[in-house]
């Protein structure tokens, strides 16, 4: 059972959890991969690479200050700052985003509340390379149109 067997198997290979728990503070920045839980308060931004796999999810009582910039995200906690979601974004019923959301794909559950705009990040791009093409000019966005205005 406790034999010399055991020693060579290797190890899996699955995603990290990590948990910031309700009586920890993290003051400074977090890159992480697999999934980060947040239960406590990071003042900070949060970074993962938007190729990975890699979720962050906020509890009810987890506090961010600072951007989220993430493939995927869960919040159902207060975020004081932007956030960036590359794939998959769930904001449930009791998520307080103070800040603007750029997201590709959204959920939001009745509560939840978002003090900032919401920016399919599809659109902001191409909002943004339409703007810097203007050479100087200052140019309106008519929303309603989905034209650029003199």
């Amino acid at each position: 059972m406790f034999g010399a067997a055991g020693k060579n198997k290797p190890r899996q290979q699955g995603p990290a959890h990590t948990l910031i728990s309700r009586q920890t503070e993290i003051l400074g920045d977090l890159r992480f991969n697999g999934e980060l839980i947040i239960e406590g308060t990071v003042k900070g931004n949060i970074f993962a690479d938007d190729e990975s796999a890699a979720l962050v999810r906020i509890a009810e009582t987890g506090v961010v200050e600072g951007e989220i910039w993430v493939p995927s995200a869960v919040i159902n906690g207060l975020v004081r700052g932007d956030v960036h979601c590359a794939t998959h974004l769930e904001l449930a019923a009791k998520a307080v985003v103070n800040g603007s959301v750029y997201y590709s794909l959204i959920e939001m559950v009745m509560g939840s509340e978002v003090n900032g705009s919401l920016m399919h990040i599809g659109r902001a791009q191409q909002e943004s390379k339409q703007l810097a093409g203007s050479q100087g000019n200052v140019l309106a966005y008519d929303t309603a149109h989905e034209t650029i205005v003199d």
